[in-house]
Parts: C-alpha cells; structure tokens; sequence
C-alpha cells in the first residue's frame, strides 16, 4: 500500500523513520503546502487537531483512506467525501530531537468507519508494531486523558522538584533513582496498592511541616494541599 504521511512534527516524523527502519519508504510532506497533486492509497494525517479539518480537505482522494493519530479528533472529522477513514493512536511521547528507535512495545489504537477500513488500519499497523487494539472514540478520549495525567502532569510535577531543589546543592538526579523506582512499581501493582509517604499514613505534622516550608513557593503549596487532599480521601 502506497501511504503518504501529511505533517512534518513530532509525530509525522516518527512515524516516517519507523516506517523507514521496517524498510518502507514512507513521505512525509508538509501540510501547509500543496497537497492537491499527491498521490497515495492511504493519507496519515498527523497534525494539530485544530488545523486537521482544513489540511484533510485539501486532498481529493475520495478512493484513499484517510486515517488521523489525534487522542481526541472524531472519525467523523472525514466527511462524506472520505468515505473510508479512521483512526491511528499511537500512544506515546513523540520527539523530532529524539526520535523512537523502536516502536515495537507502542500500542496503537484503531477506529474505522467501516470494517474494511479497520482491516487496513490493522494492516497498516502492524507494520511498525505488533500492539495494536480497536478501540471506541470514547475509550480513545478517556486513554488520551490518561495519558496527560501520567505523562504531562508528572513531568510538571519532576519540574516542581527540581525548583525547589535548585535553591539548594542537591542536583535533581539525586531524585531519578526515585522516580526510576516509583515507575517500577506500577508494573506489579496498582497505583493505589503503590501510594506511599505522608498523605497516605496520615502524618499530619510532617504535611504541616512541608506545607509551612512552601509558604515561598504559593502554587506549588496549592498542588501540595490538592494531591495530600485527594491521597487522603482514596485511604
């Protein structure tokens, strides 16, 4: 199957050497330029969802399958002039900086408009990498929100830290053997039989005690209270 990926970001360039390292040549081109005159059986769109209803409609292949990688984005989005569509949902962290060398243990989840259309998306797929599960627009939306919770908001979190450690000489690396550790974890428990430190045991003085230092550092007080809250009420 000819494919051509729309997008030249984080994800689209991925995917274009994931693709490349399976030994398909796999073009990727840019989409704020002329897209009227590529030729392709399937079209990956991988940009912004703000701007994916405008690209897609710059190509007129009503033949192709039209597939987007947004957590979010209905299939719906192609209309009745992409009449097969879907979803590709690769799940996880993309960088051009850095890219993945190994999309083997990447789960992608798949939604179809028909179910020819969910046989070339598997197909498609598993190409790149043998984790692949069809899955609702719903489930999709929940996984994505997820997703940010485990993913964005932690690395705030380790940025938190690492201010507060920057006004002393204790580098931020002294926390990864930590973090490393706490990660470990949730791959033989669940998060909640994983929950430790003070909100957990209830120990009131050494959280009046952090709090009291972070009177300096007023939003990073604010999560503090939140997450010590919300530990508390799941004991």
């Amino acid at each position: 199957m000819k494919i051509a990926i729309i997008g030249t970001g984080n994800v689209a360039t991925n995917l274009h050497h994931a693709f490349a390292l399976k030994g398909y040549e796999v073009p990727m081109y840019n989409s704020r330029g002329d897209l009227s005159n590529i030729s392709a059986e399937a079209f990956i769109y991988a940009v912004r969802d703000e701007v994916l209803s405008e690209v897609q409609s710059h190509i007129n292949a009503p033949q192709a399958l039209h597939i987007h990688t947004s957590g979010t984005m209905p299939v719906s989005v192609f209309g009745g002039d992409k009449p097969h569509a879907g979803v590709l949902y690769f799940f996880q962290s993309f960088s051009k900086t850095a890219l993945l060398e190994d999309f083997s243990n990447v789960p992608v989840f798949v939604e179809g408009k028909q179910i020819d259309d969910i046989a070339a998306l598997f197909t498609i797929a598993q190409t790149i990498t043998p984790k692949v599960y069809e899955t609702t627009q719903t489930e999709r939306e929940k996984l994505h929100i997820a997703g940010v919770i485990a993913n964005n908001f932690t690395n705030y979190l380790y940025g938190m830290a690492q201010d507060l450690l920057a006004t002393t000489r204790i580098p931020f690396a002294v926390l990864l053997p930590l973090i490393d550790q706490t990660a470990a974890k949730v791959h033989q428990l669940s998060p909640k039989d994983a929950q430790t430190g003070p909100a957990k045991r209830n120990d009131q003085a050494v959280i009046d005690h952090h709090l009291s230092l972070l009177n300096a550092y007023p939003n990073y007080k604010e999560v503090y209270e939140l997450f010590t809250k919300l530990i508390g009420k799941s004991r």
